[in-house]
């Protein structure tokens, strides 16, 4: 058993269908979920730290730390349910996330891990959250999916071109280029019946 199948034994869920699809590399796929779990335990550790904060009564970096540990908590059950087998529930919240696209899960990351940096900016808060954010950014970019080939971009270029007939005076982007092309200029001829002669 290769070092890669080991980790996608470990990393892999039951009855997991393949929610990222096919063009997604391994490495992508299996490193989002390892970061999500990471994430999600310094998220609780240093949102523990902020809560500790309450000593310098400092109550934003106290709400800040509860929502960061919050957040850690919901990272965790959705990138790691085996974590939480005490809890009937885990498992059906965990398969109804990943059964929506990418990009909602992206959304969720992102949102839970920018509250706690703005209420109490400090280290604690800016690694713990920060590291939700990164993965709410790798799974964006999953959401995005592959870049297209070279071949791909010229062919779609190319009927680009043969949908404008191969005019490309009307593609122009210079400086020059007016919303008519073909418009005349403006001329000032002054007011009509203003005669000094009268």
């Amino acid at each position: 058993m290769s070092f890669a199948e080991k980790i996608t034994s470990l990393l892999a869920r039951p009855n997991q269908q393949d929610p990222v699809g096919p063009e997604q590399p391994w490495y992508l796929k299996y490193g989002s979920r390892l970061l999500g779990i990471v994430a999600a335990f310094f998220a609780i550790l240093f949102g523990l730290w902020n809560v500790l904060s309450i000593i310098t009564l400092s109550v934003s970096c106290l709400v800040a730390g509860i929502i960061q540990m919050v957040a850690g908590f919901v990272v965790m059950v959705l990138e790691a349910p085996c974590c939480f087998v005490c809890i009937e529930q885990v498992n059906g919240i965990a398969d109804k996330v990943d059964s929506k696209p990418m990009y909602f899960r992206a959304g969720l990351y992102i949102a839970m891990a920018t509250p706690p940096i703005f209420m109490c900016f400090g280290l604690a808060s800016l690694f713990g959250s920060g590291l939700i954010f990164a993965t709410g950014v790798v799974y964006g970019m999953m959401a995005l999916g592959k870049k297209a080939s070279r071949e791909d971009m010229d062919m779609r270029a190319a009927a680009a071109q043969q949908t404008y007939g191969g005019n490309t005076a009307a593609q122009t982007t210079n400086d020059r280029a007016g919303i008519v092309n073909n418009a005349q200029p403006f001329s000032f001829t002054g007011a009509v019946g203003t005669d000094s002669n009268v």
